[in-house]
């Protein structure tokens, strides 16, 4: 096969000194010193670095030619699983039910709503009217007021996550106050809906002020953004909000290890908030007023787990709290919702979802299914006054599931199932959870979809799927696209590994910062029991991962090279110790708490040098490797994937390729459309399908 050249980034050594440690960085040019600009004005981007980045798009593209009709059918089967025209569930509030919907061909959705029980149609917001001829727009967040005569949305046009909020009147559509700019995307109205409250994000992309602007045009300083706190710690992100009975507004404030809340009452809007328990290093809570009293989720107390408590105070200070919900180690309390008679915690164990529900009087029923892997997801009701909630189940096999449940009487109605246009025979499929061994003896779970038909005989082709960071969950959930890779014979496993909370908050300390290598040990172990049941065959394994999971893929592809046959990193967080090293990136002093301060802690430097992708990366057989990311990303800044591509085949020892596709108008999260994001779904899948059917491996 004829191979195109790969574009060779020139080597430009920047020699940096930190805490009496040295190291080359060859590549450093390719982030561009006015970074603040482009984040803003992709535009500005430097002519050198923008040459090279279309370079490697280029050279992407040329070596991927031979898969284009494969990506176009992978498209059209994961398009062909999409009900075009479809809608959600409407949710009732007072006068209304609100809902979203997409008209046929539509990339983006239709907000509006109805009169309670039937009645004409209210459109509230069309984004795909809003989004022609634009290359990205995407809506972060979208409501209407608690009086429903006001309508606020947040809408991104480059993927920078620099928010406009706007708010509109829906009688006539009037524009109220004018746009709110270089928002983080987060808002929320006041309950008496005179007030939005909205965050400012800085000149380093951080979120740092809560702003208040009054919207009634006869009050004083209409339009005008009043200063209502600002976080003087850069590591902590901010978040705005009502508690459930709509008596409290609330700040959060917090990052992985550590929160705060500030309340302010909803009988004075105006008043200055007020800290409810001032922040402990190291302890987590948040909480919710549950009409006569606060109930608190935390991990105060040694409760890694978390529990939940209650306080009678007016300001809830932590001397208040009183033990309600017990930590039980190995039962995660992952949240909490309130109704007027109810309260429904959220809880995992072992990777599995539950609902627990608590009347007044104290009894407790749970909501449960008998699945061996499914995902239990609570979406609630807008409505503070209901027995009516609203949850979604699904599995790998069953496609999403809405019912409506009866908190009193239990009874559970089925509102909608996905609907799958192209055909979906559940009974086709089979979902199956494992367990491996990590090295130091823990048992990792793994979910796995698969034909039932398909031989376990490790002649099928395996993707192993990882995340790993954060606390976050990988639930297991029915894809429409993973489908698209099973039915051609492949087998789809997620290792559950530490630095999620897949197992507990315990899981998740068990794989961050000082723990972050068992991340990396525990894929493996996936990854080789996998193979020793039959699953896969080492060199014939895909390995896949976003963001944190990117950085994963780089670790796991430097410390057992052999063992993959594709490495797909997503926006890969990859150059861990210069982005931990800067504390002018956006995410940098948020992150110290998650992979240790190497600015200031030389044994922090070390651990990441030891595991970082970009600055591990050696002489090795390395296997395909596609990395993706976008030029407007301010989580995973587009030079990190760029320098890691750079060097990976400047020190390969195989034949095999590693390419670089950056999409030049999007950023963290990719495309913004529906159907556009999936053609870059399609392109990962296609060059996991090319690399085993290629053997590079074995080359």
């Amino acid at each position: 096969m004829s191979i195109p050249l790969a574009p060779v980034a020139p080597k430009r050594p920047q020699t940096i000194h930190q805490l009496g440690r040295t190291r080359v960085d060859d590549y450093a040019w390719l982030k561009d010193a006015a970074w603040r600009d482009v984040l803003r004005d992709p535009s500005k981007l430097d002519l050198a670095i923008r040459a090279h980045l279309e370079a490697e798009n280029a050279y992407t593209q040329a070596l991927l030619a031979q898969t284009e009709t494969l990506q176009a059918q992978l498209f059209a089967e994961m398009k062909g699983r999409i009900k075009e025209d479809d809608s959600s569930v409407p949710a009732s509030d007072g006068p209304f039910e609100y809902y979203a919907r997409f008209e046929t061909g539509a990339q983006h959705p239709i907000h509006a709503r109805r009169p309670r029980g039937g009645g004409p149609e209210q459109i509230l917001l069309d984004e795909e009217a809003l989004a022609s001829g634009k290359a990205f727009f995407q809506v972060g967040a979208a409501g209407h007021s608690p009086d429903h005569r006001l309508y606020a949305w947040a809408s991104d046009e480059q993927g920078s996550e620099y928010f406009t909020i706007q708010v509109k009147r829906l009688n006539d559509g009037a524009s109220v106050g004018g746009a709110v700019e270089s928002s983080a995307g987060d808002f929320a109205f006041s309950a008496d809906s005179a007030w939005l409250f909205w965050i400012w994000r800085d000149e380093n992309a951080r979120p740092a002020k809560v702003f208040r602007r009054p919207l009634g045009a006869d009050t004083p300083g209409f339009g005008e953004d009043v200063l209502v706190y600002e976080e003087a710690d850069d590591g902590m992100f901010l978040g705005v909000g009502r508690t459930a009975d709509d008596q409290w507004m609330l700040i959060h404030v917090g990052n992985q290890e550590t929160t705060e809340v500030l309340v302010i009452p909803q009988a004075t809007p105006d008043a200055a908030p007020v800290v409810a328990a001032p922040r402990q290093k190291g302890v987590k809570y948040d909480l919710d007023h549950w009409t006569d009293r606060w109930v608190i989720r935390t991990n105060a107390g040694d409760a890694v787990d978390f529990k939940l408590m209650t306080s009678q105070a007016d300001i809830p200070v932590q001397a208040t709290w009183r033990e309600w919900i017990a930590h039980q180690p190995g039962r995660y309390i992952t949240g909490f919702a309130a109704y007027a008679g109810h309260l429904v915690r959220a809880e995992r164990t072992d990777a599995l979802d539950r609902l627990v529900v608590t009347a007044r009087d104290g009894s407790e029923h749970i909501v449960s299914f008998d699945e061996e892997a499914y995902a239990l997801s609570l979406e609630g009701a807008l409505e503070y006054d209901t027995t009516v909630v609203r949850f979604v189940y699904q599995s790998p096999t069953t496609p999403r599931q809405w019912f409506d449940y009866d908190l009193a009487s239990r009874a559970r109605t089925l509102r909608k199932t996905q609907e799958i246009p192209s055909g979906h025979d559940p009974d086709r499929y089979v979902a199956r959870r494992l367990q491996a061994t990590a090295a130091d003896g823990e048992t990792v779970p793994i979910t796995v979809l698969m034909l039932k038909d398909t031989p376990l005989d490790g002649s099928a082709p395996l993707m192993v799927y990882g995340y790993g960071a954060y606390g976050h969950a990988m639930e297991p959930s029915f894809s429409i696209r993973n489908l698209s890779l099973v039915d051609r014979g492949w087998i789809w496993a997620v290792a559950h590994i530490r630095g999620g909370s897949d197992k507990g908050w315990g899981w998740f300390l068990g794989g961050r910062r000082e723990t972050k290598p068992n991340t990396f040990t525990d894929f493996i172990a996936c990854a080789e029991h996998l193979c020793a049941e039959g699953y896969g065959t080492p060199g014939r394994v895909a390995a896949y991962g976003g963001s944190a999971g990117g950085m994963l893929m780089g670790a796991v592809a430097n410390l057992r090279p052999d063992l993959w046959g594709a490495v797909i990193a997503a926006v890969p967080f990859v150059d861990v110790l210069s982005t931990m090293s800067d504390a002018d990136l956006p995410l940098t002093p948020p992150e110290w708490p998650e992979w240790g301060n190497p600015i200031e802690d030389p044994a922090a430097y070390d651990l990441i040098a030891s595991y970082s992708p970009y600055d591990q990366v050696a002489a090795k057989p390395y296997p395909p490797i596609l990395a993706t990311g976008g030029l407007s990303d301010p989580r995973v800044t587009y030079w990190e994937p760029a320098k890691w591509i750079a060097r990976l085949r400047a020190e390969t020892t195989s034949a095999a390729p590693v390419m670089l596709k950056l999409n030049m108008d999007a950023g963290h999260g990719g495309a913004s459309g529906r159907f556009d994001f999936l053609k870059e779904i399609a392109l990962d899948y296609a060059f996991a399908i090319w690399a085993l059917e290629r053997g590079w491996t074995k080359a």
